[in-house]
């Protein structure tokens, strides 16, 4: 069976703007669309209704553009384990309140067992100084963290080196 794959919403808005002047913006971009072209087939991909509601959010247009790059994603369930874990993460991590929709990705992604949580979030999410706090409050819930990275860090092959 493929590796599974939970898509963040940083990763359905890369796909979905438009080009930018801004290098790292420009370069993110770039980096998820190779990613999702070349890559994607590797994996089963999954989102949740978290995805689909952010995605949902904002300029109506960018939200249809979002929404549609989503219409084929399996979405994951939101179980009473996942709130308890996302709680949990929120109450054991420094992340702001606004930051409840992290700790629901992580939550979802963990819960059903994901291999990866892909994101653009390094603040909150694919963040070297949270994950050893992330996996650990994962592994005393019961549940293994999936791996927290960007399309950049999932870009080479998953053939034997």
């Amino acid at each position: 069976m493929p590796p599974t794959v939970y898509i963040e919403t940083s990763i359905v808005s890369y796909l979905a703007a438009y080009p930018s002047r801004d290098l790292i913006t420009a370069a993110h971009r770039q980096i998820t669309h190779t990613w999702w072209q070349k890559r994607r087939p590797e994996f089963l991909i999954f989102a949740s209704q978290v995805v689909l509601d952010e995605s949902a959010a904002g300029d109506p247009q960018m939200a249809s553009r979002r929404t549609e790059i989503l219409k084929d994603v399996p979405l994951l369930e939101i179980t009473p384990e996942v709130a308890e874990l996302a709680a949990t993460l929120i109450a054991r991590l420094p992340l702001p309140p606004r930051a409840g929709a992290d700790a629901a990705h992580i939550a979802v992604a963990a819960y059903h067992g994901m291999s990866f949580l892909l994101t653009w979030n390094c603040t909150h999410i694919a963040n070297a100084a949270l994950r050893p706090r992330i996996e650990k409050i994962c592994r005393e819930q019961g549940y293994s963290a999936p791996v927290l990275c960007t399309p950049e860090e999932l870009a080479g092959g998953t053939e034997d080196a």
